[in-house]
């Protein structure tokens, strides 16, 4: 079963949207987002709930001009990923100019839908 068929997916991001993000950490220190019943690095079972840091930095980002149909509206758009404390997230990088985006960059997160679909979706917004 995945994270959105049992609401443990929909519930994280309720979660983002109400300023409360979290992740999971294993007695290991392996960070992983939700849903997680189990490390998928070591098996541990015993997962601690960790606040997600306020801001994060960026590790990577692309550009996407020409986007499969279903996000034509969107284009262009910048998908990244950022490190929240011990965990990476991916989402889209909103209210920044593509030339703009560099390593390094401290960002926020947050739920927002997107244009085309109107599903929601993790969104970064630069940090001031």
């Amino acid at each position: 079963m995945t994270g959105r068929q049992d609401g443990s997916y929909d519930a994280f991001l309720d979660a983002l949207e109400a300023g409360d993000g979290y992740y999971y950490e294993c007695l290991n220190g392996h960070a992983m987002v939700p849903p997680r019943r189990v490390c998928p690095h070591c098996g541990d079972r015993e997962l601690e709930r960790v606040t997600l840091p306020e801001t994060g930095e960026l590790v990577t980002h692309t550009t996407v001009a020409v986007p499969t149909p279903q996000f034509e509206d969107d284009a262009p758009y910048v998908t990244a990923i950022a490190t929240f404390g011990s965990v990476k997230l991916t989402g889209i990088l909103q209210n920044v100019d593509p030339n703009d985006v560099e390593i390094g960059q401290e960002v926020t997160v947050a739920v927002e839908s997107a244009e085309t679909t109107d599903e929601r979706t993790i969104t970064f917004h630069p940090h001031d």
